[in-house]
C-alpha cells in the first residue's frame, strides 16, 4: 500500500531522489508540501496548485477539527472530496498548536488542553484523539502527537517533552487502524545532539513507515536547525521517507537535501505572496516598490506560472496598490511555482549525480543577489 525507495544517491553529499508509493499516486522525492492549514492553500485552487508542481498538500488537524470539525469533512466525503484534491493529502497532528498556543494550551501525560482561539471552548487532544481525527478526515499520511517547546528552553523541558513524544508516538501506533494511512513518528529533542539520536532510535524501534524530524525553525540559528539534522539523518533509516517539518527558506531545502531529508512544507511562498514579496532567483522583488510601476518585464522571464506569462511587474504593483485581490494570487501563484522548480532541479540534480554542483550554483547566485542589496 505505501512504499518507499530510494533511486538515486548523490556521490558527494547524502541528497537523494525517489519516489514514495501511496494509494493515491507516487510522490517524487524531494518533494515540498504546500500548506493548506484549514483545507485550502490560500487564494490557490487545486487547478492552478497542481499546475505549480505540487504533488502532495499538507492540511491541520487542529484547526479542521475546530472548523468544520472532522464529522463534517466525513460526511463530505473525506478531505479530498472536500477540499478538490485528488493528490495526497498529510495531515499535521496539532503538535505544533502546543508550541504556538502555548499561553492557552496546558499538558500533561494523559492530552494536551486547547482553549479554542475561534469560540474560547475546551478542546482536548490526546495522542488516541489526534489519531482518530486524521483517519476521520481521510489523509494519507497521519502524524503522530508530539510535545513541541520553543527554542532555547532549559534541557530539562526539552527531554521532558522529548521523552513524552516518544511515548505519546507509541500510543499512536497502538491505537490506529487505517490501512489506508501511513503514520510518520516525529524526531524531538530540541537542539541537544545525544537527546535527538536517543529519541530518533527510539522510534525507528518501533517500526513507523516514515519518520519526520519536529522542533526546529522554531526561532534557533539556522547553523543549529543543521546541525542537529546532521546527527538526526543518519539514525533513520535508508528505506523510510525523512520530513523536515515547517522548514524553509529556499536555502534550507537545499542545506536539509544534502543531508538526507526528502520532505518539506512551509507556508513562506504564500506567506510572502500575501504580502507582495515575489522570489526569484536573483533575490526578492517587493512589488509595491515605486520602480515597478512602469517596468513591462515579468516577474521572472524564465517561470512558467500565470503571473510571469500573462502580466508585467507594473500590472502586479497596480493590483497590489488598488488592494486586488487577484495580486496575492498571482504572486503566492508565482512563489510555490519557484518552490517547486527548486526542489524539482534538485531532484533532476541527484539523478544525474550533480547535486553538490547545483547546490554551491545556487548559494553563489543567492549570494550575489544579497550582495547588490536584496530586496528590490
Amino acid at each position: 500500500m505505501f512504499a518507499f525507495h530510494v533511486h538515486h544517491q548523490d556521490p558527494r553529499s547524502a541528497a537523494r531522489s525517489g519516489v514514495f508509493c501511496t494509494p493515491r499516486g507516487p510522490v517524487l522525492t524531494p518533494a515540498f508540501m504546500p500548506v493548506g492549514t484549514q483545507g485550502t492553500v490560500k487564494g490557490v485552487n487545486v487547478d492552478l496548485l497542481k499546475a505549480t508542481g505540487a504533488q502532495i498538500i499538507l492540511a491541520n488537524t487542529y484547526h479542521l477539527t475546530l472548523r468544520p470539525g472532522e464529522d463534517i469533512v466525513r460526511q463530505l466525503g473525506g478531505l479530498h472530496a472536500f477540499t478538490g484534491w485528488q493528490g495526497p493529502i498529510l495531515t499535521d497532528s496539532g503538535g505544533f498548536q502546543i508550541f504556538s498556543l502555548a499561553k492557552i494550551t496546558k499538558v500533561d501525560e494523559q492530552a494536551a488542553v486547547f482553549r479554542s482561539h475561534i469560540d474560547g471552548r475546551l478542546i482536548e487532544l490526546s495522542p488516541e484523539k489526534a489519531i482518530d481525527i486524521q483517519e476521520e478526515l481521510g489523509s494519507d499520511i497521519a502524524m503522530v502527537l508530539d510535545h513541541v517547546v520553543p527554542l532555547p528552553s532549559p534541557i530539562e523541558a526539552v527531554r521532558d517533552a522529548c521523552d513524552r513524544s516518544v511515548r505519546w508516538a507509541a500510543r499512536c501506533l497502538e491505537h490506529a487502524s487505517s490501512d489506508q494511512q501511513a503514520l510518520f513518528a516525529i524526531v524531538q529533542g530540541g537542539l541537544d545532539t545525544d537527546l535527538r539520536v536517543e529519541c530518533a532510535r527510539k522510534l525507528v524501534r518501533m517500526g513507523f513507515p516514515g519518520y519526520a524530524i519536529g522542533g526546529l525553525s522554531v526561532g534557533e540559528p539556522p547553523a543549529d536547525m543543521y546541525r542537529m539534522l546532521d546527527v538526526t539523518c543518519p539514525e533513520l533509516p535508508e528505506d523510510r521517507p525523512r520530513y523536515l517539518m515547517g522548514v524553509g527558506t529556499p536555502i534550507d531545502l537545499l542545506e536539509a537535501i544534502r543531508r538526507g531529508v526528502d520532505m518539506f512544507d512551509c507556508v513562506i511562498p504564500t506567506r510572502n505572496g500575501r504580502n507582495a514579496l515575489a522570489l526569484t532567483d536573483n533575490g526578492p522583488l517587493k512589488m509595491r516598490n515605486l520602480k515597478h510601476q512602469s517596468d513591462t518585464r515579468p516577474i521572472d522571464a524564465n517561470c512558467p506560472c500565470p503571473a510571469c506569462r500573462h502580466h508585467s511587474r507594473g500590472y502586479l504593483r497596480h493590483l497590489f496598490m488598488a488592494g486586488e485581490m487577484l495580486g496575492p494570487i498571482l504572486v503566492s501563484i508565482h512563489n510555490l511555482t519557484f518552490y517547486q522548480q527548486l526542489i524539482g532541479g534538485a531532484r533532476e540534480a541527484i539523478q544525474r549525480g550533480r547535486f553538490d554542483d547545483f547546490f554551491h550554483n545556487k548559494l553563489q547566485r543567492w549570494q550575489c543577489s544579497a550582495d547588490d542589496g536584496g530586496c528590490r
